[in-house]
Formats: structure tokens, C-alpha cells, sequence
């Protein structure tokens, strides 16, 4: 493994990146708003990345970008990478159908056992390339080659960005997870002053985190870093919670601010306006309700960008910045010379991604614009 020296994520995508909102930071593309109506969604509703509707919007995006830089050439085939087999993959699946393309996915999460590759169908047209090394991204380009789906011009290459451009998972997609909890700890310690206990927090938050908790947690920090305030403020006890998920008498995230709601008296006086906000988000429909966390959670995470000494050991830099996948870099680099349409997507909140107006006039970039530590082999 080399350190390649610094770079950005904006060097082969440029300003075609989209966070949650479906906002393309490209404001020359149409975003959620602007295209509600032709995928037949309500205002105030936010699809996930493995909603239909979402990757109906993506298409638009895509075809606004080709039209821009090459309306004679159009997009024939679909390339998708990503690390996780069921969300990056129906993500993709979902693409495929909604542009009416053929596709190949690479799915890369690296582990220490001997390299492997898997084609694996999708059931539904489209197929799977699964890795254990992202260095096998020079063989996926060749293989896309002899599958008659050429990565070239008349490609869209699509790009996911948290633990595969960034953080690439089972290399160095801990630091991104690290970055997560330390924003939850220092948005808790600071909204409840001496009552924080960072010995209840972790015993709160990491089996709250697990997948056995998933359906009432939403799989949503947002949610989980407000359930563990509540705990924190005493309103509730936290086995006795797990308790009553477990048996089903709170089967959902939405019942349990809907119970802090109604005793919102009991709440610290510290706490009134947080939970108002948040119940208020909530109720709109707001995936990112917890605004305070997830701007924290931007500055937890552009401080592990760079952060580095360029003559650090990789091993220390892999374990301790977040790092930009060299592999993933230089053939992104290759398919952007050879006319492909690259565009990133993350579910990461824009809250999280994007510097406040006033960090902005500090210096603060955008994730995709702040430079890096480019890691691989």
C-alpha cells in the first residue's frame, strides 16, 4: 500500500456530486425540486437511496449532464461503484431500470483473506462484480470491456462516495465511523452539560446501533444520536427501552418522539428547544432532523481530511485520516479521458457534507473539494 500524495474527490467528478437532498452541487443541473413532478413526488418528501423514485431522479440528473456535455451521444450503459451488496446493489438495479440500461456494478469491501472476484447476476438484468480488493478495479475496467459494456463514451459511471471514493470500506472506513461518533458524543456532551456520562452514552449507543434495533432506529443516526440525548436527560431508562423494542411495545422511532412529545414537560429546560426542533423536522418528513449533530458531524470529519503527515506511515494514515481510494482515482481519471459521464452520489446529509455559510468564509470546503491523502496499491 503507497500514499500517492494529496488530491480531491472534485478532480474526476468535478461539482456532479448530490448528498441526500438529491441537491447536485452543479447548479447548472436540475435538482429534487425541479423534478418532483415529472417522478410524481410530493413536496417535503425525501427519497432514499433504494427508493425507485430516487434513482428516477438520478436519470434526470444524468441526462441533463450528457445533454451538457455531449447531447449527440448518448448514454447506453450503466457502471455503478460501491461497497455494499444490498444497498449499493438495489441502488443500482433501480438505476438500471429507470434509464433502461444494461450495467455492471462493482461492489468492493476489502478483507484479508486471498483476492477474489464474483460476477454474480442480479436476477434482473443488470450484474454484480464483487471484490475483496479495490485494487481489482483495473480488472473490472477490462472485464466491463470483454462483457461488450465498455466504460467510454457512452457510459455513465456512477460513484459512490462514503467508504468507496472516501474511506474505502475494510481499508479505512472506520475513520468515517469515528468521525460519526465523536460528532454524536460532542453534540450530547455539549446539549447536556455535566449530565453527560460517557460510559451511559456508549452502553446506550452501540447495541442501539446494531441491526437487531435497525426497524425501530430507522438504521438512521439522526434518530439514534436523538434517542441516546433522551436517555442521557433520564426521561427514559435504557434497558427498560430495549426491553419495550424487543417485546414490540415501541416498534418505531416516530412513537418514541411522539411519547417524549407528549411529556415534553419532564424535559431539562436546556432541552426544550432541541427536541422542538427535532420533533418539528420530524414531523415534516425530514430524514436529517438533528441538525446540531450533523453539523458537528461535518466538523469531525474535515478535520480527519489531510490530517495527516505526507511522510506518515500509510498504516497511520489508513487508520487515522480519511483517505481518498488511489485505485478508484486513477481509473476514474482513465474513464473521464476516455468521454464517460462520472457523477457521485452519498446518502451522507448535506448537513454533514457541506460547510455552513459562515465556515465557508473561513475556508471551509465542500467534502468533495477538501483535499486528501490518496492510499492504495
Amino acid at each position: 500500500m503507497n500514499n500517492y500524495g494529496l488530491a480531491t474527490i472534485h478532480q474526476f467528478l468535478g461539482d456532479r456530486v448530490v448528498y441526500r437532498n438529491l441537491a447536485p452541487l452543479d447548479e447548472s443541473l436540475p435538482g429534487l425540486d425541479d423534478l418532483r413532478s415529472r417522478v410524481g413526488l410530493s413536496p417535503g418528501v425525501f427519497p432514499r437511496k433504494t427508493e425507485a423514485a430516487y434513482a428516477q431522479v438520478v436519470v434526470h440528473m444524468l441526462a441533463a449532464a450528457r445533454d451538457q456535455d455531449a447531447p449527440s451521444v448518448p448514454i447506453r450503459r450503466l457502471i455503478f461503484i460501491g461497497d455494499t451488496r444490498l444497498l449499493d446493489g438495489t441502488a443500482f438495479v433501480n438505476l438500471c431500470a429507470a434509464g433502461g440500461w444494461p450495467g455492471i456494478a462493482f461492489i468492493g469491501s476489502e478483507t484479508k483473506s486471498d483476492p477474489s472476484v464474483e460476477a454474480v447476476p442480479t436476477g434482473q438484468g443488470p450484474w454484480l462484480y464483487l471484490s475483496n480488493r479495490w485494487a481489482a478495479l483495473l480488472a473490472f475496467d477490462r472485464y466491463c470491456q470483454s462483457q461488450g459494456l465498455p466504460v467510454d463514451e457512452h457510459a455513465a459511471v456512477i460513484v459512490d462516495l462514503d467508504k468507496t471514493a472516501l474511506g474505502a470500506r475494510g481499508r479505512n472506513g472506520n475513520v468515517i465511523d469515528q468521525a460519526r461518533l465523536q460528532a454524536v458524543q460532542d453534540t450530547l456532551a455539549s446539549l447536556l452539560g455535566t449530565a453527560f456520562d460517557m460510559g451511559a452514552f456508549r452502553a446506550a449507543y452501540e447495541p442501539l446501533n446494531q441491526p437487531e434495533f435497525h426497524p425501530f432506529t430507522g438504521d438512521n443516526q439522526d434518530y439514534l444520536a436523538y434517542i441516546c440525548l433522551i436517555l442521557g436527560a433520564g426521561l427514559y431508562g435504557r434497558e427498560t427501552l430495549m426491553a419495550d423494542v424487543r417485546s414490540g411495545r415501541v416498534d418505531a422511532f416516530t412513537q418514541f418522539i411522539a411519547d417524549v412529545e407528549a411529556h415534553k414537560t419532564n424535559l431539562p429546560r436546556e432541552l426544550e428547544e432541541i427536541h422542538a426542533e427535532i420533533y418539528a423536522n420530524v414531523q415534516r418528513g425530514d430524514p436529517t432532523p438533528f441538525k446540531a449533530f450533523r453539523r458537528n458531524e461535518y466538523l469531525t470529519t474535515i478535520r480527519r481530511f489531510g490530517c495527516g503527515d505526507d511522510t506518515a506511515p500509510v498504516e497511520k494514515l489508513l487508520n487515522e485520516e480519511i483517505v481518498i481510494t488511489h485505485e478508484l482515482l486513477a481509473i476514474a481519471q482513465t474513464w473521464r479521458e476516455r468521454g464517460a459521464l462520472l457523477f457521485g452520489l452519498s446518502d451522507k446529509p448535506d448537513e454533514a457534507a457541506l460547510p455552513t455559510p459562515e465556515l465557508v468564509a473561513q475556508g471551509y470546503p465542500s467534502l468533495h473539494r477538501a483535499r486528501t491523502h490518496a492510499v492504495g496499491e
